[in-house]
């Protein structure tokens, strides 16, 4: 790869970092290992080519132009959180996944579905990525922490959790919320 190819995958990596929070190779390579997938099972899940899902993981290609595979990337990183944190077994997660793959971007997952608590509460985790996906969908990364950066001097819990939530990874942030419960 010469000097120009490097140039251009590190800003399209830069570019997917502020747009879905990290580059979508490292984010596909979890759902990959999470979900028990491979490449290709992603791509069809995710109604992408395979060459395609390979340029976004490469850093080729920076942006996922179509909303409804961007809303499937969302809805396959909560089921992967769900199964992480085993309220979702591996059958039904198959289930979802071809529930989700068949979905033109709105959410599929009915509320029997929802990561719960065994008293219907939902988990923390859930209750994380809800806030994570709600931040991420009305700014970028990068936007966010800019305005975490302004808001820092006058309001630093604010700008802790724009941070933390908008721009930090899921871990991070559930404990972040553990620490902040009453």
């Amino acid at each position: 790869m010469d000097a120009a190819q490097q140039e251009s995958t590190a800003r399209a990596r830069e570019l997917q970092r502020n747009w879905y929070g990290e580059p979508l190779g490292a984010l596909f390579r979890r759902l990959i290992d999470d979900l028990g997938l491979n490449q290709a099972r992603l791509a069809g899940v995710l109604g992408l080519s395979a060459p395609m899902l390979s340029q976004l993981m490469s850093g080729q290609r920076a942006k996922i132009g179509n909303p409804a595979v961007v809303q499937r990337v969302q809805l396959l990183q909560e089921l992967a959180g769900q199964v992480a944190d085993g309220s979702v077994s591996a059958a039904e997660a198959t289930n979802r996944m071809d529930e989700i793959k068949k979905s033109q971007g709105g959410s599929v997952l009915t509320n029997t579905a929802q990561s719960t608590t065994s008293s219907g509460a939902p988990t923390v985790k859930r209750v994380v990525r809800e806030i994570q996906s709600l931040l991420r969908s009305v700014a970028a990364a990068g936007d966010i922490i800019d305005a975490a950066d302004t808001l820092a001097p006058t309001h630093p819990e604010l700008a802790e959790f724009l941070r933390v939530y908008g721009a930090g990874r899921t871990a991070d942030a559930v404990a972040h919320y553990e620490a902040h419960q009453s």
